[in-house]
């Protein structure tokens, strides 16, 4: 059984892409970036909602792996959660 994130998957890319703009293994330079990214995270929130957005039709790999009409809603519940 696959795990499942207690996280909401709007913040979880929303850190990922702070974490991107402050850890050293990034493009940042803090090689201590949590107590940053804590911070900074609901700034990006916007932005990880654009990339859910963009992901709400998977591409035919992802189609040939699963249930299309299931991720689409999955993503749909993800971005209505956060509204």
């Amino acid at each position: 059984m696959m795990p499942v994130s207690q996280t909401p998957v709007i913040e979880r890319i929303a850190r990922v892409l702070s974490g991107q703009r402050f850890s050293a293994n990034a493009d940042g330079d803090s090689r201590s970036a949590g107590d940053a990214v804590d911070r900074d995270w609901p700034n990006h929130v916007a932005d990880a909602c654009a990339v859910l957005h963009t992901l709400r039709e998977p591409d035919k790999t992802m189609a040939a792996a699963g249930d299309p009409e299931v991720w689409g809603a999955m993503v749909e519940a993800a971005l209505k959660a956060e509204t």
